[in-house]
């Protein structure tokens, strides 16, 4: 998504996992920036990035219901309901001082029908400066 349609308003958006019991609230812009990556991970498990600072995520319930899955580089720490096995955000390599929220996971998908940009995470070293560049513009 070019960098003027990215809305600076800030919206909060409600969300959480399948089962209910984690729940969380994030404040994004209201024409927000999604990515979808090709890694194995967000492949398999049709993850819709939504990436915001730590300060602009709020987990309301649930943390302990959450367990942790780290692969690969063991950066990125996976959050999923242990209850309902949803991941519905983690801390991501690419963004260790903030949050990825599955845009699939808010309440009413909001973000629903926005472009995605496409991200190669099969390849992500050769890769990984492309989301720093997109907050940039």
């Amino acid at each position: 998504m070019s960098s003027e349609l990215v809305s600076s308003e800030l919206v909060t958006y409600r969300g959480g996992c399948h089962c209910g019991q984690v729940r969380f609230e994030v404040d994004a812009p209201r024409l927000a920036e999604l990515w979808l990556c090709n890694c194995s991970i967000c492949d398999r498990t049709g993850y819709i990035h939504l990436i915001v600072p730590r300060a602009s995520f709020r987990l309301l319930s649930g943390s302990e219901r959450l367990t942790h899955y780290r692969f690969n580089s063991g950066v990125a720490d996976h959050l999923f309901c242990a209850v309902c096995g949803i991941k519905s955000f983690y801390v991501p390599r690419s963004h260790p001082d903030g949050y990825s929220v599955n845009a699939r996971c808010l309440d009413g998908q909001p973000l629903a029908g926005l472009p995605l940009r496409n991200f190669d995470g099969r390849d992500w070293e050769r890769n990984a400066g492309d989301f720093s560049r997109s907050e940039e513009k």
